[in-house]
């Protein structure tokens, strides 16, 4: 419609207003207003379509990102910060999503129209037309030119806002501790840094984007300039009619509002490719650890075997953190594990629930390698109170019900019972319907491991680890947790990481680690005439002098 408008108006011209033929002037002018009137009609159309397009491209890279995370193991999880997963599920997908409307709406309807005009140009006089190539040429090496200097330049503009979000995360999570140290100007100056560091990027970047105005008002008023002077000349030489410069001079600027909407578009591409390439890496990225193509899908019992098992984090480089760990233990049996920071305990558990996998050897759940099982099913079967509690916004209920969505309330009371958390939930004033905060903020440190511990309760697993995940709670109630796993589920083979021996000590047998290998295993009473590390922590605990890393009341 837009590509008529210019004919029609050399028509008025031309057969209206030349010759005096006003019955022409009104009905060619009645079908402008129709042509303009269906212009404003698909316009709507388009932005609305281009929107829903738009929202819906970015809605399904968010689903697509989101759900390959969900699928990373700890190893691929490792590779990302979460301040740079956030960035590239917001900031990212929203570049993208605006470069890519811009696309719907432009790259099709500017291409096509300056095509289109070109074509009507060239009909109407060839010479005067390759005014419009030469602008089109130069404004090809001017884009290209600024495109090639601003790519590096927003690749890390994005990695700065990996920084400043970063930033941001840390200190509100952290902000009990950062007013405690009184700490506030030095975050604030943190802040400021990553804040300054992304605004120099970002002018050095839109500066060098900002040479495509000038480009484009350099070849439209260019344009303009040489139509009208050759337009003239042929004007009196007769080549070349009033109304036909009239329409080259509609077609010049159809020819670079086209030319400028890509030049839009390709500023949002610019600044977009950086987003996509960040937001491919997350999609692209394949989770290490996987089911296999036939896996099992049933577990026999809770025994555990590591048979000569070695890990690293980097596999193929780097220390080994568990060296050569032969370990064997029968379905129902209590090992308590014990090690100074770094020993790798937590490390051990992981590869139980595979987690992680194993660098050398085998770990064996219900005698079958748990890289021949079914990921979920494994997962069910091994019950996980990490060293990080973590709990989620909702009701104690909603919480509790990760270990089993169909849990009863009164499965979810029984299991509170077990853990010791029943008796702080009744006194609140609306029970097991109380809303948790985001991150369990309303709950003491001692209250979240228990309810972490009941969680896993109500998975009812054949393996139950409890990654130091009584610390936070007083020698007395520790005591009664384990005697109600000892009457309870007496079936479940349980791994119960701790730095107090209290703890551990009513277990069947006792893991000492020390830099990722065996340096004891046997129970309480052997371990203490037979093993100098756990006989050291045990005199150094009983006399008052602390915990696993220190010895005679000195750090070791």
């Amino acid at each position: 419609m837009e590509l008529t408008i210019p004919l029609m108006m050399a028509s008025i011209i031309d057969d209206g207003i030349n010759t005096g033929e006003m019955s022409t002037v009104y009905r060619v002018g009645a079908m402008m207003l129709v042509a303009a009137a269906l212009c404003l009609l698909f316009g709507i159309l388009a932005g609305k379509f281009a929107a829903n397009a738009a929202t819906g491209f970015s809605c399904n890279l968010r689903d697509a990102m989101f759900a390959n995370i969900q699928r990373f193991s700890f190893s691929n999880i490792d590779k990302y910060s979460t301040a740079g997963l956030v960035t590239r599920l917001t900031t990212d997908v929203t570049n993208v999503q605006n470069a890519y409307q811009m696309v719907l709406r432009m790259c099709v309807r500017a291409p096509v129209m300056m095509i289109c005009a070109l074509f009507m140009a060239f009909s109407i006089n060839n010479r005067i037309s390759m005014v419009f190539v030469v602008a089109i040429i130069f404004l090809a090496i001017c884009l290209g030119l600024i495109m090639w200097r601003t790519m590096s330049l927003f690749d890390q503009v994005f990695r700065k806002y990996d920084d400043l979000n970063a930033s941001v995360q840390e200190n509100v999570s952290a902000i009990r501790v950062v007013k405690s140290f009184v700490r506030e100007k030095f975050e604030t100056e943190k802040f400021q840094k990553a804040a300054q560091n992304l605004y120099r990027l970002f002018v050095k970047a839109e500066g060098m984007l900002a040479f495509n105005n000038p480009a484009m008002m350099l070849a439209m008023y260019g344009c303009i300039l040489s139509l009208s002077w050759f337009g003239a000349q042929m004007i009196t030489v007769g080549s070349l009619t009033t109304g036909e410069l009239t329409s080259l001079f509609s077609y010049v600027m159809n020819i670079l509002m086209s030319l400028m909407m890509l030049s839009m578009v390709f500023v949002m591409i610019t600044m977009s490719v950086a987003s996509m390439h960040r937001i491919a890496e997350v999609i692209n990225e394949n989770p290490d650890i996987q089911s296999p193509t036939e896996a099992c899908t049933e577990i026999a019992d809770g025994s555990v075997d590591f048979d000569h098992v070695s890990f690293s984090y980097r596999h193929g480089s780097g220390k080994p953190v568990l060296q050569d760990i032969d370990l064997h233990v029968r379905p129902g049996e209590t090992i308590g594990v014990i090690g100074g920071t770094g020993s790798a305990k937590s490390s051990l558990v992981n590869l139980i629930s595979r987690l992680y996998d194993v660098s050398e050897g085998t770990v064996r759940v219900g005698g079958r390698d748990v890289r021949d099982y079914d990921l979920e099913t494994l997962r069910n079967e091994v019950a996980v109170v990490l060293q990080k509690n973590v709990l989620f916004s909702g009701t104690i209920l909603e919480n509790l019900r990760w270990g089993d969505k169909n849990a009863t309330e009164e499965a979810c009371k029984r299991a509170c019972q077990l853990a010791c958390a029943d008796e702080f939930i009744q006194q609140m004033p609306k029970g097991y319907h109380t809303y948790i905060e985001q991150g369990g903020t309303n709950v003491s440190g001692g209250q979240k491991q228990r309810l972490c511990i009941a969680r896993a309760l109500l998975k009812k697993p054949k393996i139950l680890i409890l990654d130091d995940s009584t610390s936070a709670v007083d020698t007395a109630t520790d005591a009664k947790i384990r005697r109600a796993f000892r009457e309870e589920i007496p079936n479940t083979t349980k791994f119960i990481i701790a730095q107090r021996i209290s703890s551990v000590q009513d277990a069947d047998r006792i893991l000492v680690l020390d830099d990722g290998r065996i340096d004891g295993l046997d129970t309480h009473e052997n371990l203490l005439k037979t093993n100098k590390i756990y006989q050291e922590v045990y005199e150094n605990q009983t006399k008052g002098g602390g915990d696993f890393d220190q010895k005679g009341g000195e750090l070791a």
